[in-house]
């Protein structure tokens, strides 16, 4: 994969004073130690033979869960300004959950790193899911609940939050597809799981805000839509497709109101829980991989990037040619970075918070990972141009700081800036990468 034009002689641009550098993980892609936690939808989903490729499971993961402190040591000579990792709910619900926690922010702070906790990241409690999961409006309100324990207890040291990751995905992987846990093949019929996500990310703001937190927000996934075509059918799938996984997740949280259609399809009184929905945001959180190019359906379910889109939806995902792609086998398109923040500002204009990407990043093997280091060099400088374009931007986190737990890709795919030895659970080494050193030396640039 080529670099960046100007990145082998010229320095990334100076980011605004104040900007958040730092890098993501996940609880259950990370933390191991699985019999010291409550179980989640993940464990009974991995047990299942045929769902993760590789047949693992999340059990020890990284053992980030006995091993933070060196992880955190990984962080501090990193250099980033902070740490975004993810309370994991079953954890809390297990006797003495918090206590890992209380410890990891302590060893957080302590070495100088922000914490910054997501609250949910897809580990659902399996006992919630028994009793109707996020199909049900009772899951919302538990979450408040939970939020309001975590809050209490970490709130003096934690001063950035994130109510929920990617309800977009885990809505349409876990609820519609099924390639996800909890499994669930309900196709449109699920879109009450992403009502109740917004609505649990609504409550657990005024969570938060009850317990006296001021810097909140929401990790969603965006890109932008590419017609296939200038056809009308292929506009018209183009145009669904970026409703649904985008407008329909961006549009409650800061307009208020669904798209046009997608109301009369969410159960209750959408009305009210749409000024719960939106509550007021400190931050917007955009998690950014690649732009997706769509098309009229093909008549037949078509493999893109690790899963199969039926053939029954109304659209098709089609491959954008001429750009390098990641071992994933995800287009790498920086520019699509730019296009996005660009076109949310001005879609939104006004409503629109400052902006903190929340993730970015790629699967690519080796430690002399150089594709690696050309994507996030490209990605951070599509991010600068949005900046000068006039977008509100204020951070930029990386994922993830270690090779994990790739959800139903077991650990096949490697995300790190931190190579963990899998082959020998009885260390786990971490290496780090040679993009590693790249993002230290960035962080250095940058002061």
């Amino acid at each position: 994969m080529a670099t960046d034009e100007h990145s082998a002689t010229h320095p990334i641009p100076q980011f605004p004073d104040g900007f958040l550098w730092g890098v993501s993980t996940s609880a259950h892609q990370i933390e191991g130690a699985a019999d010291e936690r409550e179980p989640s939808v993940w464990d009974t989903f991995s047990a299942e033979p045929g769902r993760v490729k590789d047949g693992s499971t999340a059990a020890v993961a990284c053992d980030h869960y006995h091993r933070y402190r060196e992880d955190v040591a990984l962080l501090a000579d990193l250099g980033v300004d902070a740490y975004r990792f993810s309370v994991s709910w079953p954890r809390v619900l297990s006797k003495g959950g918090l206590d890992f926690y209380d410890r990891l922010v302590d060893e957080l702070t302590g070495a100088g790193v922000r914490p910054v906790p997501t609250l949910f990241h897809w580990d659902l409690p399996l006992e919630f899911h028994q009793a109707g999961g996020w199909l049900t409006r009772d899951t919302a309100a538990r979450f408040a609940e939970y939020v309001s324990v975590v809050a209490d207890r970490l709130g003096d040291r934690v001063k950035k939050w994130i109510t929920i990751n990617e309800p977009a995905e885990h809505t349409l992987f876990g609820h519609a597809l099924g390639a996800h846990a909890p499994g669930e093949q309900l196709m449109f019929d699920a879109l009450p799981a992403a009502h109740h996500q917004l609505l649990a990310h609504g409550l657990g703001v005024q969570a938060l805000r009850a317990a006296g937190a001021g810097d909140i927000g929401i990790a969603n996934s965006h890109g932008p839509t590419w017609s296939a075509s200038r056809e009308q059918a292929d506009v018209e799938a183009a145009d669904f497709y970026d409703l649904l996984l985008n407008r329909l997740f961006a549009d409650p949280l800061l307009l208020g109101e669904y798209p046009s259609g997608l109301g009369e399809m969410m159960p209750g009184d959408v009305s009210a829980d749409l000024k719960v929905i939106s509550e007021p945001l400190d931050f917007y959180g955009v998690n950014y991989y690649a732009p997706t190019r769509v098309g009229a359906p093909q008549g037949a379910d078509i493999e893109f990037g690790g899963l199969t889109i039926p053939a029954e939806l109304p659209f098709s995902v089609r491959e954008i040619e001429d750009v390098p792609v990641t071992d994933f086998g995800w287009p790498v398109v920086p520019e699509g970075l730019t296009e996005l923040l660009t076109t949310f500002r001005e879609r939104y204009g006004d409503r629109l918070p400052p902006v903190v990407i929340t993730e970015n990043g790629c699967s690519y093997e080796g430690l002399d990972d150089q594709d690696r280091i050309a994507y996030l060099d490209g990605h951070v400088r599509a991010l600068h141009r949005a900046v000068e374009a006039g977008v509100d931007v204020r951070g930029y986190f990386v994922w993830s700081l270690l090779d994990n737990f790739e959800w139903a890709e077991g650990y096949a795919r490697r995300f790190g800036l931190v190579h963990v030895d899998f082959g020998d659970p009885a260390t786990l080494k971490r290496t780090p990468k040679a993009s590693y050193g790249w993002y230290r030396e960035l962080l250095r640039a940058q002061g």
